[in-house]
């Protein structure tokens, strides 16, 4: 059975009947283990994981064993959830981003351990168009060209980093490099869809919280799920 990977946040996937409707299946591989969320065409990853009195940290999750246990399980692409913060004001909050290229200043995990394999990272533009398509079938709008940074994490970014962020990206987030890193290591397809939950610390005269970036995520929540609704309706 065709499946799609899709790799996400709890507070987005618990408004979905996906995540109600999975099942959990422990997946164990020479990177870790990692728990996949079975259902109807999806095979679901919790980056965070689901326990809500342990979050896995942005610095702290194993993508390695997350996307092998997805290739294992046989998804045929995976598409990554990322919530984001804003480098730019005319990106507002509640903006969906399909980004075509991201950057980072840190290492990003590796599955060669013993050999020396180059790679030329990106994101899959097959996949990046089917996301565009989706989003227009149901009348979603989103910015079909933007760069991703990268920071480590967990800590928030300064305003003298925000500020030299923007001469070079739109959006910055956590996790969405490293994905995009060892799905291509792995030969997976790989794209993903960004909110823009927040604006980046010093863009607004108001400091940025959590708090706030949670509330943002979960506003963002119904438009990224009904996003991925349209995705698995295309055909092929």
């Amino acid at each position: 059975m065709k499946r799609i990977g899709v790799i996400s946040t709890t507070l987005v996937m618990e408004r979905s009947t996906f995540f109600k409707e999975a099942k959990p299946k422990i997946q164990d591989n020479e990177f870790g283990r990692a728990a996949v969320y079975l259902a109807d065409g999806i095979a679901l990853i919790l980056r965070h994981g689901d326990d809500p009195n342990h979050h896995i940290l942005p610095h702290m999750i194993n993508h390695r064993a997350n996307m092998k246990a997805l290739k294992e399980i046989g998804a045929s692409e995976v598409i990554g959830i990322n919530s984001t913060g804003s480098l730019k004001k005319e990106l507002s909050p509640g903006t969906i981003v399909i980004p075509d290229d991201f950057l980072t200043l840190t290492a990003t995990p590796t599955i060669f351990q013993d050999s020396v394999v180059h790679i030329t990272p990106s994101l899959n533009e097959t996949i990046r168009q089917k996301l565009i398509k989706a989003a227009n079938n149901c009348s979603i709008p989103v910015v079909t060209k933007a760069t991703y940074w990268q920071t480590h994490g967990p800590r928030l970014e300064t305003k003298a980093e925000i500020k030299m962020m923007a001469n070079f990206a739109d959006i910055v987030g956590m996790t969405m490099a490293n994905e995009a890193v060892i799905a291509m290591e792995l030969g997976i397809p790989y794209a993903s869809a960004c909110s823009v939950d927040n604006y980046g610390h010093g863009l607004l005269e108001k400091p940025l919280s959590l708090e706030e970036i949670l509330a943002g995520t979960r506003q963002n929540a119904d438009l990224m799920i009904k996003l991925l609704k349209s995705y698995l309706e295309l055909p092929g």
